[in-house]
């Protein structure tokens, strides 16, 4: 690999760009706006602000999206899921996966599984 591609994915995952642009992929397809431009922009200055902590961060889904998510994993209601289901709901909402270190044997909770989201 070229020292200038190197240098390019390193600046890439550095500043989590990746994650950012499937994000705003996901809010348009979301909210499906008529003026795409006008609403990633309004977007990015609430991710901007919410990194100030001036402002709330635009979330795709709210506690009770993410409750229902949950329990369509959690088919027998047991209150807990698998990692690899827990994996799978992440990848699927776009979120990162890398740096997830869960044994197989163990359980994720709903309070688990909200703050993973």
């Amino acid at each position: 690999m070229a020292a200038g591609e190197e240098e390019s994915r390193e600046y890439l995952r550095r500043h989590r760009l990746p994650e950012l642009l499937h994000r705003l992929g996901a809010l348009l397809l979301f909210h499906r706006p008529e003026r795409p431009r006008e609403f990633l922009i309004q977007v990015l200055e609430r991710v901007k602000a919410g990194r100030r902590a001036e402002g709330e961060y635009p979330f795709l889904m709210d506690e009770a999206n993410v409750e229902a998510m949950f329990s369509l994993l959690d088919v027998l209601g047991q209150g807990s899921i698998r990692p690899a289901q827990y994996r799978e709901a992440l990848k699927t909402l776009g979120l990162s996966t890398e740096d997830l270190e869960l044994e197989d044997d163990v359980e994720i909770t709903l309070d688990e599984f909200k703050e993973g989201v």
